[in-house]
C-alpha cells in the first residue's frame, strides 16, 4: 500500500513543479513559496482536524518536537532553493536534480538510521547521481 502513496506523491510533486513554473512569472521566488507554504499549511491543518489527529498533539514528546521543527526548517529551506532554481533553469532541468535528494536520502538513512543498503538501492542511488551529472555537467565535457 505505501507504493500508492509514493506513486500519488510523485505525480503530485510533478504537478508542483509545472505550476510553480507557471506560478512564479515575473514574482519574487520567496514570495511564492511564502504563498505555497500558506495553502499548505492550511491544507495540513484542515486534513488534521478533519481527521480527528490534532488531539494526538499532547502525545508528543520534546524529541518529537526537534525533529519536526528540523525536518519543517529542512523542508522550508528546500523549497525557497527548489523555486529559485526554477525561476532560473527549466522544469526538465531542475525536477531530476532536485530528486538527487532520493540518493542522498538513501546514503544519510544507511549511515545514521542504519537501513540496510541493497544492492538494487545502490544501484538505484547511483544510477540517480549519473543522471543528474548527465544534467549539470556543461555540455563541452560531453563532446557536445
Amino acid at each position: 500500500m505505501w507504493w500508492i502513496y509514493a506513486l500519488l506523491s510523485a505525480l503530485f510533486a510533478a504537478l508542483t513543479a509545472i505550476f510553480a513554473k507557471i506560478g512564479i512569472a515575473g514574482v519574487d521566488s520567496d514570495l511564492a513559496t511564502a504563498i505555497r507554504t500558506a495553502v499548505i499549511l492550511v491544507i495540513a491543518w484542515a486534513i488534521t482536524l478533519v481527521k480527528g489527529s490534532f488531539e494526538n498533539i499532547s502525545a508528543l514528546t520534546r524529541f518529537n518536537w526537534i525533529f519536526l521543527v528540523l525536518s519543517g526548517c529542512a523542508t522550508g529551506l528546500s523549497w525557497i532553493f527548489y523555486f529559485k532554481a526554477l525561476q532560473l533553469g527549466q522544469v526538465s532541468q531542475v525536477a531530476p536534480v532536485d530528486k538527487l535528494s532520493v540518493a542522498l536520502a538513501i546514503i544519510l538513512a544507511a549511515i545514521f538510521l542504519k537501513e540496510s543498503l541493497t544492492w538494487q538501492t545502490a544501484i538505484g542511488a547511483l544510477l540517480i547521481l549519473a543522471g543528474t551529472l548527465v544534467l549539470i555537467v556543461p555540455k563541452h565535457y560531453f563532446g557536445s
